[in-house]
């Protein structure tokens, strides 16, 4: 709870924002560089030490035959001259190696077509030149916050070429190094196997990602695709596979399936008397293109009036194809941008950002999916208010346009550790139906109905996001895994046209009453709620008649997270909870009426001291040394 009141009081003062990124595991940057230039070494990062545990834990692990032979080596002993970047950073430099991080190497190919992007990445300055200290740093994108990332520039080699990553300019490295320090945040390079584009996309800009099927693409999908494009999005496709033998299949015109392609360009061009939609896909292997129409070298281009024509170069990984064809051979497409409405508007608009944390834990928070109507009530909830309507909207559909994204946070640091991507997916609700939603549970009937919508699936990828457009008012954002009792902390985004105000919401939460009757230590506690007398509160004389009575009500009613306790008139938030429910649940995840009694008590006194130390009611309090120990 002190840590996220330090990072909300940080974010507040401008922190953790990309002119200001939180320097990752407290490693400054200039301060480093400095001291290895005054005593006149190479830096050498110990928090990912040129080590096996760097590369992997399976089949990059300590003894794989994958890792044998490997050793870490810096660009000096690669080559006689090394550089950061050869003429500007572009889709060339970045080659795949012995990696299945396609998925990060396609985002990174999308970056370098954005200056500005590229820019906030890989910060400038960087070189081999007289400032070259071994060390170099890059910024990511974080779950709400921006981290600058440092690192040594020893990389993982086999037989004297570099075993991941590696530009076609044999002498050019930052590709190289953007990988590694990526590799860093989430705990090894074997980490990085597997995944989205969106993730990557999404760690480079701090924008919200969306995803279409192309097997049912919106009739202006074209339209959206050059837009987005113009617009400095990212943009990133794939064919997706049926079988596990699929995986990097090359089709007959040598396209690769269950690979991640950046999507590059998209432009109309006269051809035979009619108007031609053509995309350019780019395969971050720098290799294996299309051969069909449209292709490097293809007839078409023939026909095609020389101020039209498109740079066509022979195999570089790049390859033009009809949008028609486009369709035909792919599954899905993914755009990234920091603005989501210039996909629909003309003109360029920044929209409304809210940013929260939270978890889900065993027992308080983490209740589930729908399917499980006896705990769904337990997990996290938002409300969001939306009040005023889309300016203009493109559809004629009057209404509130938003995106919510949810982000489970570092599975991919827990992979180490055999966990992994947890199956994750959201509910929104009408917030009126929270008390209905509540009743129904109590009256153990189905919550089926209630929803307003609703992610479009539960994935186990990183996030899950979609867009919705919906009447003016407050509507409720449930948050969940698929399956409850999984432990977990995510992160939860809304993107709106207009200024919305977004705010943690308790759900209720609780399970049947056990007592046995009161234990000697509650008997202790209700005799010690009288002897506060060194704060000088007036706390009122409780006997068993009014203890019983308060305490009776419900339990279900009762212990709720931000509900009101009608005995005391406070509310508790989602961490406090999570604490009482470690405190006094028994290990089957249920608390008996004597230590329900126990922990109402507890907080009836502490927030009654709390608000007698607060006597200017300034919602936070400082303590003594004194004050403490008492």
């Amino acid at each position: 709870m002190a840590s996220n009141l330090a990072k909300k009081r940080a974010l507040a003062a401008g922190f953790g924002t990309n002119a200001n990124a939180v320097k990752y595991l407290n490693q400054d940057f200039e301060a480093l560089r400095a001291q290895c230039l005054s005593r006149g070494g190479l830096f050498s990062d110990p928090t990912f030490p040129a080590a096996p545990e760097s590369l992997g834990f399976n089949e990059l692990g300590p003894g794989s035959y994958k890792t044998r032979a490997v050793q870490w080596k810096r660009p000096g002993e690669l080559c006689s001259s090394p550089e950061f970047i050869v003429g500007g950073a572009t889709r060339t430099d970045i080659c795949q190696g012995a990696l299945g991080d396609c998925w990060l190497l396609a985002a990174i190919a999308s970056l370098t077509l954005n200056e500005d992007v590229m820019a906030r990445v890989v910060p400038v300055g960087q070189s081999f030149g007289e400032s070259y200290a071994g060390i170099f740093h890059f910024q990511f994108w974080q779950f709400g916050e921006w981290v600058d990332v440092v690192i040594d520039d020893r990389l993982p080699t086999k037989d004297g070429e570099l075993l991941f990553v590696h530009s076609a300019e044999g002498s050019e490295f930052w590709s190289a190094l953007l990988e590694k320090a990526y590799a860093k945040v989430n705990g090894c390079y074997e980490a990085l196997s597997g995944g989205s584009t969106t993730e990557g996309f999404e760690d480079f800009t701090g924008g919200i990602a969306e995803n279409y099927d192309l097997r049912k693409p919106p009739p202006n999908m074209f339209q959206i695709i050059k837009k987005a494009i113009e617009s400095g999005a990212l943009l990133g496709c794939s064919i997706d596979i049926t079988s596990a033998a699929d995986s990097e299949a090359v089709t007959r015109q040598k396209l690769v399936k269950g690979h991640a392609y950046s999507l590059t360009g998209a432009v109309e061009v006269t051809y035979r008397g009619r108007k031609e939609k053509l995309i350019r896909i780019r395969n971050p292997w720098g290799q294996v293109e299309w051969t069909g129409a449209w292709s490097d070298s293809s007839s078409e281009w023939n026909s095609v009036d020389d101020s039209e024509r498109q740079n066509v170069k022979a195999d570089d990984g790049e390859f033009w194809m009809s949008f028609t064809e486009f369709l035909r051979h792919y599954s899905r497409i993914e755009i990234c941008t920091l603005t989501p409405d210039t996909l629909t508007d003309d003109s360029v608009k920044h929209w409304s950002v809210c940013n929260y944390d939270g978890s889900w834990r065993k027992g308080s928070t983490a209740g589930g999916c729908r399917n499980h109507a006896y705990t769904f009530w337990m997990n996290p909830q938002f409300v969001i208010r939306l009040d005023e309507e889309d300016d203009d909207p493109d559809d004629n559909e009057v209404g509130c346009s938003f995106v919510v994204g949810l982000i489970q946070k570092n599975r991919r640091r827990l992979r180490k550790v055999g966990e992994d991507m947890h199956t994750i997916g959201f509910a929104i609700y009408e917030e009126c139906h929270l008390f209905v939603c509540f009743l129904k549970h109590t009256l153990h009937l189905s919550l089926i109905g209630l929803f307003s919508s609703r992610s479009e699936t539960f994935v186990n990828l990183r996030e899950v996001s979609t867009r919705f457009k919906m009447p003016p008012g407050e509507y409720l954002i449930v948050p969940s895994t698929f399956e409850p009792h999984l432990n977990g902390d995510f992160c939860i985004r809304v993107f709106s046209e207009k200024q919305t105000e977004t705010r943690p919401f308790g759900c209720f939460a609780g399970t049947d009453i056990k007592t046995d009757g009161f234990s000697l230590e509650t008997c202790r506690i209700m005799v010690n709620l009288m002897d506060v007398s060194f704060l000088s509160v007036s706390i009122p004389r409780l006997n068993v008649v009014s203890i019983c009575l308060m305490c009776l009500i419900p339990f279900n009613v009762l212990n709720s997270r931000n509900s009101y306790f009608p005995s005391s008139g406070f509310t508790l938030n989602n961490g406090i909870y999570q604490i009482l429910v470690a405190r006094y649940a028994e290990p089957d995840m249920t608390i008996d009426f004597d230590n329900f009694v126990a922990c109402l008590m507890r907080l009836d006194m502490m927030f009654r001291v709390f608000k007698k130390i607060d006597a200017h009611d300034s919602g936070s309090i400082e303590l003594d040394f004194h004050q403490v120990s008492e």
